[in-house]
């Protein structure tokens, strides 16, 4: 029988259980949230950089996302797909290619961040915005620390939100 997450004493005291246990509801929402769209969390992730970096080296984004190259190629090839996303040769290194977001892209991801948001909103309930606000405070700053973590990929099966 699952015991109260609230008095588990066993799993409340790691954090990487509670992360784990966080994350895994935070994911399963936004995949389906963002499904409904034809997104993933991975494609929503890459979208999101996208519109912020516009332009940016595809290479680079695989490196400020912590995806590896060939998983990054998949990923801007399905964004492609979809009309979300465009490479175009880099003006000066014919071997660079620059990613842009489309209008297309634009819209969706407007509609991406309302659904991941909202599935944020449900999975965070039990907050305060002042202490989500601090959860996320809180959670760059340990980022910011921990140890580097080899680069995602698409065989390991846990998509990247």
């Amino acid at each position: 029988m699952e015991g109260d997450a609230a008095t588990d004493i066993e799993i409340a005291e790691f954090a990487g259980q509670l992360f784990f246990r966080l994350w895994r509801a935070s994911h399963v929402q936004t995949s389906e949230a963002l499904g409904s769209i034809g997104l993933t969390p991975a494609l929503f992730g890459v979208l999101n950089v996208l519109a912020t970096r516009e332009g940016a080296i595809q290479q680079e984004l695989g490196s400020a996302m912590g995806i590896d190259p060939s998983t990054m190629v998949s990923l801007i090839d399905e964004l492609e797909e979809k009309g979300l996303a465009k490479r175009r040769p880099h003006p000066d290194d014919r071997r660079a290619r620059q990613v842009t977001i489309t209008r297309k892209g634009r819209r969706a991801l407007e509609q991406a961040r309302k659904l991941a948001l909202a599935a944020e909103d449900d999975v965070l309930r039990g907050l305060s915005a002042k202490e989500r606000r601090d959860l996320l405070r809180l959670l760059r700053q340990a980022f910011e620390a921990a140890p580097p973590q080899p680069l995602w990929n698409a065989a390991e099966g846990d998509q990247p939100a």
